[in-house]
């Protein structure tokens, strides 16, 4: 079995938690990936906090690599260019390696030019810094990570464990993933996006809370629920239900429902053999033409690529 090389290059000024991620994840999925930490020079880094880190690699790592991660700075070293030694670091990348950012590590990409044009995701709260800095990516602040193949670019902080599990299971299967995810403890797949997360009113105390009618709907995501389904089952008028479904999941009703059908959807094409068709019907969505719509909007693909990767990886 070839072990993927993921070469993590610490630049100074790193977040000492984010950096640890990839090794920590992708360390963990049986062998699989062979996890290498770089800096620009081979000397040790400074961190946001009050240590260093002594890496083992310099930037020839990086010609090695099938996978490089950027790992994210504070963001008082943003800026609009790239200083020449990380720039010379990112030039050893061979062409057609995929390139994975976690939070900022993103505004280094985006400097030295490799986003232009593609969807890219970062941190919310330096999202309008990014926006009026590299007007040629298109920033999607809502969402977790951000699939443009062959870059891959995360939010914030835990959204590193996010993105190595979709690494996992882009290369591996679900089965791995899911195994990853329960060793580390964390969820294999999180609802929502990073809207949730973004401050905002806490709901007000002993207010009912939506999660029991989203289990509800969890288990019925082959019927054609609308939202005065949904509140219905909260017992709250709809207005109520989707202005506190949105402060609890950073979602609409409608969104998360399409979102849930696309993940029931991605596990049947990965496990069965149904049809596009059948498994349509089985998650709510009224043709296959319409999943074939959302799953291309979600990650990309049609159910038949996304079929052929998975039963590649199996």
């Amino acid at each position: 079995m070839r072990r993927e090389r993921v070469v993590v290059l610490a630049l100074d000024g790193v977040y000492p938690f984010e950096l640890g991620i990839p090794s920590r994840i992708l360390g963990a999925a049986d062998g699989r990936y062979e996890v290498l930490t770089c800096s620009v020079d081979g000397r040790p880094v400074r961190t946001n906090a009050d240590f260093g880190v002594t890496v083992e690699h310099g930037p020839d790592a990086l010609a090695t690599a099938d996978t490089v991660v950027i790992a994210p700075v504070a963001p008082d070293r943003l800026t609009d260019g790239v200083p020449g030694d990380v720039l010379a670091a990112l030039a050893l990348i061979r062409p057609g390696t995929r390139i994975v950012s976690i939070c900022t590590g993103a505004f280094v990409l985006a400097a030295a030019g490799l986003l232009d044009g593609r969807r890219a995701t970062t941190h919310w709260q330096v999202a309008d810094r990014f926006r009026r800095m590299f007007p040629r990516v298109d920033l999607d602040p809502d969402v977790l990570f951000v699939d443009d193949h062959p870059f891959l670019t995360s939010a914030g902080a835990a959204s590193g464990v996010d993105i190595c599990l979709h690494l996992v299971r882009k290369d591996h299967g679900s089965r791995l993933a899911n195994s990853v995810a329960r060793r580390c403890v964390v969820p294999p797949f999180r609802d929502g996006g990073q809207a949730q997360y973004i401050e905002q009113p806490v709901p007000e105390q002993g207010a009912a809370s939506t999660a029991a009618t989203r289990a509800w709907a969890l288990e019925r995501l082959g019927e054609p629920l609308t939202l005065a389904d949904l509140s219905g089952h909260a017992r709250m008028s709809q207005r109520t239900f989707a202005r506190r479904f949105h402060d609890e999941v950073g979602l609409s009703p409608g969104r998360w429902l399409i979102q849930q059908r696309v993940v029931r959807a991605r596990h049947l094409l990965e496990s069965s053999d149904l049809t596009v068709d059948q498994i349509a019907g089985r998650v709510g969505f009224a043709t296959g033409a319409s999943l074939r719509q959302h799953l291309n909007a979600a990650i990309g693909v049609s159910p038949q690529a996304y079929r052929r990767t998975f039963q590649t990886a199996r």
